[in-house]
């Protein structure tokens, strides 16, 4: 009695492990970074823009998985971007999801209210990688 049980359990088991490696593997996602020289007078100008206009827009848009802003504490190794003080983080599904949010109409009038703030609005560092 006992070792059908266990033949049921194994069983059940195999299936599920052939069930879920049946499955496609989803596209990693893409990481956007983006190097902030904000202005020092206009830290709070940004800040409040980030929480209250750009981040409450993004998380809505289609594709959106995380968005943060960190302000660069200090340099441990090797060098930053000079100038750079804040770096942006824009996690999504696909490059092709990100393309339509950047193209939106949300996203050119929410962008400026962080650009507005740098001290350079066409000289940033922008990299785009892909999650492994």
């Amino acid at each position: 009695m006992q070792r059908r049980e266990y033949l049921k359990t194994i069983l059940a088991a195999g299936a599920s492990l052939s069930a879920s490696s049946a499955q496609p593997k989803a596209t990693p996602p893409i990481v956007l970074y983006v190097d902030l020289v904000v202005d020092a007078a206009k830290e709070k100008e940004m800040l409040n823009a980030y929480h209250n206009t750009f981040r409450p827009a993004a998380v809505k848009f289609p594709g959106y998985i995380d968005l943060k802003i960190v302000k660069l504490r200090t340099v441990l190794q090797g060098s930053a971007p000079s100038g750079m003080n804040y770096r942006f983080q824009l996690t999504y599904q696909s490059e092709e999801a990100r393309q339509k949010w950047v193209n939106s109409d949300v996203h050119k009038k929410v962008w400026p209210t962080i650009e507005n703030t740098l001290t350079n609005k066409t000289n940033y560092t922008v990299l785009l990688c892909d999650a492994v």
